[in-house]
């Protein structure tokens, strides 16, 4: 046996005087392990669905197939209120009160891809926002119940898909009201079996409270969840009656670090605040990281045009778990605390037969430290398979650990995760995607390929909704904004104007071009060399060409007007709108003739977008052009 593997692990089978003693008692079973689970929402996915094919099924795979990568055994989903919810607004399946329609977005396509993978995958929702038609601006109320109940039915009936949960409005002060009323909704629509989580606020058991002065609300929630609690819940959570979870959770890092934070999370959710089930934010970074908290996931996967992505050491912490346990598992009483010298364990029994697995954690240990494991209670004899991830070597098999006695003693070491197991079949992913690279250019995008309804690839939508749809003249597509009013917001990101941006920010001298419509009134706008998207109603840093249905147009930077003016610009009609950078120098056109030809220097690349007003506008026909192919004819 290699002396190197033997060193990394440092596992022994003898009795040592003075190790922590660890007893497995496979008769003192405690609660039911629910499963570890994440969360797509404010469209941290929203570029997944654009990656090519074989790198976009390897990422799936790495997210949800059993016995490979993280796999998840829980998916949680936004449903999508037309408001940025952090990264991004995510679309609705009803932007009017008579207007249904559940293929938009991308949600209903991960849950449908991950189920694909796992077929006992468990899927669950809430809400961030809401569209501005809901109960006159009003979130708690019956439009808002009807439209979850729509949501989960249109789920079921259009993708065959059963959402075994829903939530209430995501971290933000519930109604009690609602609550017992969205149950009366699900139970009239034949919704029965959708059990309610509430109340997902941070780290707050208030809802428990009400719980126990409300029989009718008890019985209306099936589950308490919390969002980011720190491991610790209240006794009164403890001892309600119901399952309480972590309902939200993670260090928003994919990197060692965040790795570490998961690590602990997982098991002292349950070893101190008796939570049985955690789901983390985000499934996947596939969002530009010029957006809010970048590389939330354990995969990092936003170059879609590329094919790369990363396998984060999160991913293999999420695997020590989910690899080696299945909800309906129990944790054993006696077998999950904490280490006297730092770090965490917890055992967990398959519900038929005699398989356990250990998960221990030693993120806060200085020092290797030595514990005996016996067992008793009918679990297998069998001898344990032992894997070990740290910072440098990422779920790694180690050699067996056998039992002598019914004990045995290992030695671990500081800062690392090891699974020890009865099981077999688990598997590190070995594919790997392409190298990395820039967004290409000269990039032109005419909209004609997509049907009507599409989001079409790499656009990320910050305010509004924009969707593929015919030309009145019926001369191919163009791009539109279809929200007509702002929604209920999130109370924590206010939206700006509609908004949607794609690229590169590296991008520094190039010409953007596009032809746009204003359809009745209002504006439409351009932008370019767009750096950090700020979430609130402000515009992003970056450089915004603005014009109205009166020709009056304005050249600006986020606070500052560099340049304005009026030329004729009538609605209901295609007009060509154009930047030109290069170096401090920005030039402005429309229809070809300049209207502006100014020096800033205030941001020097980024992306580029398009945007309107709250009404209808269309965009065709855009092209990103570099500087060695700049040299248009205005």
């Amino acid at each position: 046996m290699r002396k190197s593997v033997l060193c990394g692990l440092m596992l022994a089978v003898a009795m040592t005087a003075g190790a922590e003693t660890v007893v497995l008692d496979g008769g003192k079973a405690g609660a039911t392990f629910e499963g570890i689970g994440a969360l797509s929402a404010g469209a941290s996915s929203r570029l997944l669905i654009d990656y090519p094919e074989p790198q976009r099924s390897q990422i799936l795979d790495y997210l949800f197939k059993p016995h490979y990568g993280a796999a998840f055994h829980h998916l949680k989903v936004e449903i999508g209120g037309d408001v940025n919810s952090t990264d991004g607004c995510e679309p609705s399946h009803m932007h009017a009160r008579d207007e249904e329609n559940y293929t938009r977005g991308y949600e209903w396509w991960l849950m449908k891809e991950a189920r694909a993978r796992n077929r006992a995958m468990i899927l669950d929702s809430l809400m961030w926002g809401a569209p501005a038609w809901i109960g006159g601006g009003k979130f708690y109320c019956q439009d808002n119940a009807d439209y979850v109940a729509k949501f989960l039915q249109g789920a079921k009936r259009v993708h065959g898909l059963d959402i075994a949960y829903t939530g209430i409005w995501n971290e933000t002060a519930y109604d009690v009201a609602w609550i017992k009323l969205l149950r009366k909704t699900l139970d009239r629509d034949g919704l029965r079996n959708v059990k309610i989580v509430a109340a997902d606020q941070v780290n707050t058991w208030n809802v428990v409270a009400d719980m126990n002065k409300d029989s009718t609300l008890k019985r209306a929630i099936d589950i308490v969840g919390v969002h980011y609690p720190k491991f610790a819940s209240t006794t009164a959570a403890q001892v309600c009656g119901k399952p309480i979870w972590s309902s939200e959770d993670g260090p928003w890092k994919g990197t060692w670090a965040g790795a570490a934070a998961l690590a602990k999370a997982y098991n002292r959710n349950y070893i101190v605040g008796k939570m049985t089930k955690t789901v983390i934010w985000s499934v996947v970074s596939s969002y530009y990281d010029n957006l809010p908290l970048p590389s939330s996931g354990v995969m990092r996967a936003n170059t879609p045009w590329s094919g790369h992505y990363e396998v984060q050491p999160a991913l293999w912490a999420t695997a020590h778990t989910t690899q080696f346990a299945q909800p309906g598992w129990k944790y054993l009483d006696g077998g999950c605390g904490l280490l006297a010298g730092g770090g965490s364990y917890v055992t967990l029994k398959a519900p038929h037969g005699a398989d356990y697995s250990i998960i221990v954690e030693t993120m806060d240990a200085k020092t290797n430290q030595e514990v005996v494991f016996q067992r008793m209670g009918g679990l297998s004899p069998v001898p344990l398979h032992v894997w070990r991830t740290d910072e440098e070597r990422w779920f790694e098999r180690q050699p067996d650990l056998a039992f002598q006695d019914g004990a045995a003693t290992v030695i671990l070491r500081p800062g690392s995760i090891y699974s020890l197991t009865t099981t077999t079949g688990q598997e590190k992913g070995a594919a790997r995607g392409t190298a990395a690279a820039g967004f290409p250019l000269p990039y032109v995008e005419d909209f004609d390929a997509y049907p009507p309804g599409a989001t079409p690839r790499f656009f990320s939508d910050q305010g509004g909704i924009f969707e593929v749809v015919r030309r009145a003249n019926g001369k191919g597509n163009a791009l539109r904004q279809v929200v007509p009013a702002k929604g209920i917001e999130w109370p924590l990101h206010r939206n700006p104007f509609p908004e949607t941006f794609l690229g590169d920010t590296t991008w520094a001298d190039y010409d953007v071009g596009v032809d746009a419509l204003i359809e009745k009134i209002g504006f439409v706008s351009l932008f370019g060399r767009v750096g950090k998207i700020a979430q609130d109603q402000n515009p992003p840093s970056g450089y915004w060409f603005k014009i109205d249905d009166q020709g009056r147009w304005e050249l600006r930077t986020a606070k500052t007007v560099i340049a304005s003016g009026q030329t004729a610009f009538a609605p209901a009609s295609w007009h060509a709108l154009r930047l030109k950078f290069a170096g401090k120098r920005i030039q402005a056109f429309v229809d070809r003739r300049p209207v502006a030809n100014v020096e800033n220097g205030e941001y020097a690349a980024g992306m580029v977008g398009v945007g309107s007003g709250w009404h209808g506008a269309q965009f065709d026909d855009l092209i990103i052009r570099g500087s060695d192919k700049s040299s248009w004819k205005p």
